[in-house]
C-alpha cells in the first residue's frame, strides 16, 4: 500500500479595510497555493480586514455574520469546491448576541465540516480581544477531511500545550495555527516571532506532529492606532525543523508535502502517547 501523502500550504500577506479587496487577494494566493500542489490551504487570522483589536471600538460589531452568511466563509468555501481543496477560514462570527473569534473548516466540495471557536482569547496592549470576543465554547476540535484529519486552533491557541495535546489526542495529523501577531505597543523594539515559531516546534517536537502557522504583515492604522505585523510564516516538521518559512515582509505562500504514514510510524516509535500518565495529571491539573 502506498504511503499517505499531504501537501498543506500557509499564506502570508497584508490586508487592509476593504473586505472585497482582502477576499480577492486571499483566494489569488490560494489559487497559487493550488497550482503549486497544495491541498490544504491555510490564510492568516481574521483576513476579512484589519486586525481591528488594537483598540476598543463599538464600530467593528457591524463586521461580523454567522458562520452560513459570512462574505469569507461563503466565497472561500466556493474556491474550496471549485478548486478541490481544503480551506480553514478564519472570520468574525455572529452567533444571536454572541460573537466569536471562529474558524469554518471548508472540505473539497465546499461544505462546512464545522466550527471552532478560539478558546484562548488575550487581553492586552494591542491585542484587546476580550472586548470582542467570548472564548469559544466548542472545545478543541479535529475534521476528517479528504486528505487527512486536521487540528486547527487560532492566534493565542498556539501558545498552549494542551491544544495541540488535545488535537492530536484526537487524531490530528497536521495543526494550522492562523495568527494576527507583531509589534507590542509597549515596547516598540520588542520582537516576538522567534518565541513564537518556537512554542509552535516545540508543540511539533512533544506530538511529532507537522505546524503550518500563517502569520499577517504589514503596518496598519485603527483610527490611528498603529500596529506592525512580523510575518514568520512557517512550516514545521514532526521533529520541530523549521521546512519553510517566509521572513517579516514576504509577501507568498508556502507549500511542503508531508508523509503521514512515515510520521505515524515515528510518533508510535518514539512512546509519547504510550508513556502518558494520565493518572498522575489529573491532581495537578487547576
Amino acid at each position: 500500500m502506498a504511503n499517505r501523502l499531504i501537501t498543506v500550504a500557509a499564506l502570508q500577506t497584508s490586508y487592509g479595510h476593504d473586505l472585497r479587496e482582502n477576499i480577492a487577494k486571499t483566494e489569488g494566493l490560494v489559487r497559487e497555493a493550488a497550482k503549486r500542489g497544495a491541498q490544504v490551504i491555510l490564510p492568516s487570522e481574521l483576513f476579512q480586514g484589519i486586525y481591528f483589536c488594537t483598540h476598543q471600538d463599538p464600530k467593528w460589531f457591524e463586521t461580523a455574520h454567522p458562520a452560513a452568511s459570512h462574505p469569507c466563509v461563503t466565497a472561500l468555501s466556493k474556491l474550496a469546491r471549485e478548486l478541490g481543496v481544503v480551506i480553514p477560514i478564519s472570520f468574525f462570527e455572529k452567533d444571536g448576541p454572541r460573537f466569536y473569534n471562529s474558524i469554518a473548516i471548508a472540505d473539497t466540495d465546499g461544505e462546512i465540516l464545522g466550527v471552532y471557536r478560539k478558546s484562548h482569547i488575550p487581553d492586552g496592549p494591542g491585542y484587546q480581544e476580550k472586548y470582542y470576543f467570548r472564548p469559544g465554547d466548542t472545545g478543541f476540535k479535529t475534521w476528517a477531511t479528504k486528505f487527512g484529519r486536521i487540528g486547527v486552533g487560532i492566534c493565542w491557541d498556539q501558545w498552549y500545550p494542551e491544544c495541540a495535546r488535545a488535537m492530536v489526542l484526537q487524531g490530528a495529523e497536521v495543526l494550522f495555527y492562523p495568527t494576527a501577531i507583531g509589534s507590542e505597543p509597549y515596547d516598540t523594539t520588542l520582537d516576538t516571532h522567534l518565541q513564537w515559531q518556537r512554542a509552535m516546534q516545540g508543540h511539533a517536537v512533544s506530538n511529532a506532529v507537522p505546524i503550518v502557522a500563517a502569520n499577517r504583515i504589514g503596518l496598519e492604522n485603527n483610527d490611528g492606532i498603529e500596529q506592525s505585523f512580523y510575518g514568520h510564516s512557517f512550516i514545521s516538521d514532526h521533529r520541530g525543523d523549521l521546512v519553510e518559512q517566509l521572513g517579516a515582509s514576504d509577501e507568498g505562500v508556502l507549500v511542503h508535502t508531508f508523509d503521514l504514514t512515515m510520521i505515524e510510524s515515528y510518533r508510535a516509535s518514539w512512546g509519547y502517547f504510550r508513556d502518558r500518565r494520565t493518572d498522575l495529571y489529573a491532581d495537578s491539573i487547576i
